[in-house]
């Protein structure tokens, strides 16, 4: 299926549905209230572009792979339509709901006013059944994004679509062709039965759990000592292919979409993480090394902002994240882009072809990755340069020497009172700061990695904590679980080099640690040992234009996309002064730790939570609240 590229689909527009007379006739069924369930969702989307606009929430059937089962589309498909806007303009979008339960759409990494950001109960009330909610706010941005539902789990089932805003200007970026690849998954599963499965057995959907006669290069010592810690070095994603098909706009591995091309034209690919659950590590066999780059000649996009160029062949998508990368096509007349699950069940294809219809082998899976000791928070010396696969001298054009790493940061001048914290423990560390790995002769079972009194005391301590991460260090040179000791190049949040000087210079005022916890047999999941239900009425408060630094500490074997509403951070990756890139959506290692600064000033209620989504339902979730101008000494 050829996916033409989203600068000349034509636009279905509110005006074009609704203009001519007895247009509402015209309406296809999803718009009319019909019932999906004979006419199916379609995957794919059309494109709506702004400033005016109208999206149906509309519940269906889903095939796809031989799988069929229960979906939500908005506008009659999967993924829904792109949105396109375009900065400077206002936007009015109005958002019919005709589920039988409440719904929502969050606008993901925009700026804009709290009370259209889409999130029930947090800032506004969430959208009923049959009601209408007309979403307007300044468009005050440029990039890639993307939307989806904050209801009701209803991202699983097919809720989210692509969003791209147009600059006010001529867009820097120099490409021939223009396309988005959406990445996300689909099971006829019921979400919230997948919830009650995992929350009474975390490995209920693990198909890669060990026995004495698998086939992964460990010791019997080794499975002994995993054995007595309780854990698995498999348990690397909590729902996997045998119960997802991982789809590319919409689409199974074996009808993926189609990208064309010429000979010597450039590709803009616009990649979006939209899965509930899934992190994606995209690559293209064939395609010659250093083509594969994360730039639009002078600029990048992470997460929408721009970075200076990083050349690559492989990047990890967390889920939620979005990239921005330019192809340039060699001599072959098709290409595989092959997005692998991060625990290699299965993967998302598309094709990059010179003509309709041409395809090329797609690879098999790469065996299944093991975890480490330095993913359970100890021995980073293995996580750092050397596992990473890359020397000093092999890091790229991104940022390099990793300057100002393995120094603690400097307490600023006025930071007395109740937020004052030690900040010797606030730098960003490279794996090789000096932090002494434990003796190999300690063995697992030696290291203390239930040993709760290596939390601060501010963490409360209960059965939500299962793991405590024993020296968590910033691991910006980490590529990522499975992507450590491959050949080739592969994206680090190292490499990560704002284009332009950040808007805000100043120092922050203070420091602001928060330790990302779980029970991964219970399936809880928090922040300082706490879920959301229990502190719901506790929000963390920044005071207006506050310059804060945030320290994320996981204390738990499973990497977390952590996303704030409202506001991006700035990575304290060792980028040069100014430059530290911003980003919306944040992996952090597990065991790891990963420093950022924010600055407060955008007023109002804001969730911020991890973005796999059944971590988020089961507590992993809380409420930043910026406070008004007018407050501000």
């Amino acid at each position: 299926m050829t996916d033409a590229s989203p600068a000349l689909t034509p636009g279905l527009s509110r005006r074009a549905l609704l203009g001519a007379a007895g247009g509402a006739l015209l309406l296809p069924a999803w718009a009319r209230g019909a019932d999906l369930h004979h006419a199916g969702i379609r995957p794919g989307f059309d494109e709506v572009r702004g400033p005016d606009l109208a999206l149906t929430i509309a519940a269906g059937s889903y095939s796809v792979a031989g799988r069929t089962g229960h979906a939500v589309a908005v506008n009659g498909s999967i993924p829904g339509p792109l949105v396109r806007l375009r900065e400077g303009e206002k936007a009015r979008i109005v958002v019919h709901n005709l589920l039988p339960e409440d719904s929502s759409i969050h606008w993901h990494g925009l700026l804009l006013p709290f009370q259209y950001d889409g999130v029930p109960g947090v800032s506004f009330p969430g959208i009923g059944p049959g009601e209408r909610f007309t979403y307007e706010f300044p468009v005050r941005q440029a990039g890639t994004y993307w939307w989806h539902s904050h209801s009701g789990l209803q991202e699983q089932t097919g809720h989210y679509g692509p969003l791209i805003i147009d600059p006010a200007g001529p867009d820097p970026i120099r490409a021939d062709r223009d396309y988005v690849l959406l990445l996300s998954e689909f099971t006829p599963r019921h979400p919230h039965s997948i919830m009650a499965k995992l929350k009474k057995g975390e490995a209920y959907f693990n198909r890669q759990q060990q026995s004495w006669t698998d086939a992964y290069p460990m010791t019997g010592a080794e499975r002994r000592m995993w054995a007595r810690m309780r854990m698995m070095p498999t348990d690397i994603s909590d729902v996997g292919g045998a119960t997802y098909t991982f789809l590319a706009n919409g689409r199974g591995p074996a009808d993926g979409p189609e990208f064309l091309f010429r000979p010597g034209e450039r590709i803009r690919l616009r990649v979006i993480n939209g899965s509930a659950m899934t992190f994606f590590n995209l690559r293209i066999p064939g395609l010659a090394a250093g083509v594969l780059v994360v730039t639009p000649g002078a600029s990048a996009l992470a997460d929408g902002q721009p970075v200076r160029p990083v050349a690559t062949d492989e990047v990890q998508i967390g889920v939620a994240e979005t990239y921005d990368l330019i192809l340039e096509p060699g001599a072959a007349p098709a290409y595989a882009i092959v997005a692998e699950a991060m625990d290699r069940s299965g993967m998302a294809v598309a094709m990059l072809a010179n003509a309709s219809g041409l395809r090329v082998p797609v690879p098999p899976l790469r065996p299944p990755p093991l975890l480490t000791m330095a993913d359970m928070g100890m021995n980073h010396g293995e996580a750092g340069h050397e596992a990473a696969g890359h020397s000093e001298g092999d890091r790229g054009e991104g940022a390099g020497g990793m300057e100002g790493h393995g120094h603690p940061v400097a307490a600023p001048a006025d930071h007395a009172g109740p937020d004052h914290v030690d900040w010797s423990h606030a730098g960003s560390m490279s794996a090789d700061s000096g932090a002494a790995a434990p003796s190999a002769s300690h063995g697992m079972a030696g290291m203390k990695m239930r040993d709760t009194t290596l939390l601060p005391p501010d963490v409360k301590l209960g059965p939500g904590i299962d793991m405590v991460s024993m020296m968590p260090v910033d691991k910006w040179d980490d590529p990522g679980v499975g992507l450590r000791d491959v050949p080739h190049r592969v994206l680090r949040y190292g490499q990560l080099i704002a284009l332009t000087p950040g808007p805000d210079p100043r120092s922050p005022s203070r420091l602001l640690e928060l330790h990302l916890t779980g029970n991964m047999e219970r399936y809880m999941w928090s922040f300082d040992g706490e879920v959301f239900s229990a502190v719901s009425d506790k929000p963390i408060r920044f005071a207006w234009n506050e310059r804060v630094r945030l320290r994320l500490v996981n204390d738990t074997m499973m990497a977390h996309p952590i996303h704030l509403h409202g506001m991006f951070v700035e990575l304290v990756n060792g980028a040069p002064p100014g430059h530290q890139p911003r980003k919306h959506t944040l992996i952090v290692q597990p065991g790891a730790s990963a420093t950022v600064d924010l600055t407060a000033d955008e007023p109002g209620d804001w969730a911020f939570h991890c973005h796999l989504l059944y971590h988020m339902h089961a507590g992993m979730f809380q409420i930043v609240t910026v406070m008004p101008p007018e407050t501000a000494a």
